[in-house]
């Protein structure tokens, strides 16, 4: 159903819909984690952490070392929003996993009118519409990666 009067979406909000049946082939309940975690722990956190696995009633989450910091504080309060959000009481522990690479919402450049121009002009063929803004996030995104 088209929004009307509504400004632009954030991708992982377009996305999720899409990424649902390729994560049904892992558990569903990491699936459904992967695909809700910005709704369940917020824009900030989710830019930090990252749902990895579920086994057991133990979530494992890539993060970074501060971060996880953090979390161990705040770890029976997280698991409690993201048992909320699943229904039932899947999570009983946390576990940190050592994260790396920066996740790429945050490590991506404010953004180059000369890059959205060109990325727009490629688009030229499509109807306005949530597909053609997800395509042009997407693109603007890919080219800010690769001149990392």
């Amino acid at each position: 159903m088209a929004r009307r009067g509504a400004g632009p979406r954030p991708l992982g909000v377009l996305l999720a819909p899409l990424l649902r049946p390729a994560f049904s082939k892992r558990a569903p309940a990491i699936a459904q984690l992967a695909a809700d975690w910005p709704a369940i722990v917020g824009p900030h956190l989710a830019a930090q952490t990252t749902p990895r696995r579920l086994a057991a009633g133990t979530l494992t989450l890539a993060c970074a070392g501060a971060v996880a910091l953090e979390l161990q504080h705040s770890g029976p309060a997280l698991i409690e929003r993201i048992n909320t959000h699943l229904g039932r009481d899947a999570i009983k522990r946390l576990r940190f996993a050592q994260n790396l690479l920066p996740p790429l919402a945050r490590a991506l450049p404010a953004g180059d009118p000369a890059i959205a121009a060109a990325v727009e002009a490629r688009l030229d063929g499509l109807p306005a519409s949530e597909l053609r803004s997800a395509l042009a996030a997407l693109g603007r995104a890919i080219h800010a990666a690769g001149q990392r």
